[in-house]
């Protein structure tokens, strides 16, 4: 029998027998659910208190793009660190690849199995830093990570990063010096063998660089390989 879950989950689905679909599949493995049909409905209850834990969202809405909630939701500081999970019919790797770039944590294809899905959800929510990684603060360089904050900052300027990015950033950081393949990164910070190919990966530590700017460099690519963080600041071990 599948173990029971917790959290809250909001569904942004404007196919109103899907919609209810899933809002009973949720509460049958546990979550507490909030509905909306509309884009404009998704955002406002998902910046009402308590917040959700992760979001359902599909791409096709009938007032904005599921893309623009997306990047509203990343927008947010409410909001910016609730997992989504991107629902749609579109499952061409373009498609999966924007997805990701907005901000998504996940991306489900329709038609999908429901019993995967509730998996996904669950595995997502699961998504937490071992015991051994979750020190209180971080120094490295100019990076400075506050864990239990959920909060980065290169020199003096504080870096907004998606929750997704901060695993990311995190993996790479406690196993610096050692490289970590894309299949690697793929299961450890997705945290399932998800339906995306291992340019998801490059994608995210495009936009990881990008947001750490100088301290971007702290992550090598090895070519063929994969990526590495460096074991060192200027020769000097951190």
């Amino acid at each position: 029998m599948d173990e029971m879950a917790s959290g809250l989950v909001l569904v942004i689905e404007d196919e109103e027998g899907l919609l209810s679909t899933l809002d009973y599949n949720l509460q049958k493995n546990g979550f507490q659910t909030r509905t909306a049909m509309t884009g404009a409905e998704g955002l406002e209850l998902a910046s009402t208190e308590p917040v959700p834990d992760l979001i359902l969202l599909d791409l096709m809405l009938p007032d904005i793009p599921g893309t623009q909630v997306c990047r509203s939701l990343r927008e947010n500081e409410l909001t910016r660190e609730v997992f989504v999970i991107i629902l749609t019919a579109r499952g061409d790797e373009i498609d999966r690849v924007v997805g990701f770039e907005v901000g998504a944590d996940d991306y489900v294809v329709k038609p999908f199995s429901m019993r995967e899905l509730m998996l996904r959800v669950k595995v997502i929510l699961r998504r937490r830093m071992p015991p051994e990684a979750l020190l209180d603060e971080h120094v490295f360089g100019m990076l400075r990570i506050d864990q239990d904050g959920h909060r980065v900052w290169v020199g003096e300027e504080e870096i907004q990063l998606t929750a997704l990015e901060f695993r990311l950033l995190n993996v790479l950081l406690r196993r610096k010096g050692r490289v970590q393949t894309r299949t690697i990164l793929l299961d450890d910070v997705w945290g399932i063998e998800a339906d995306v190919t291992t340019r998801t990966v490059d994608t995210h530590i495009k936009r990881l660089r990008v947001k750490l700017g100088t301290a971007g460099d702290y992550i090598e690519t090895i070519r063929g390989v994969g990526y590495r963080f460096r074991a060192r600041v200027n020769g000097v071990p951190e």
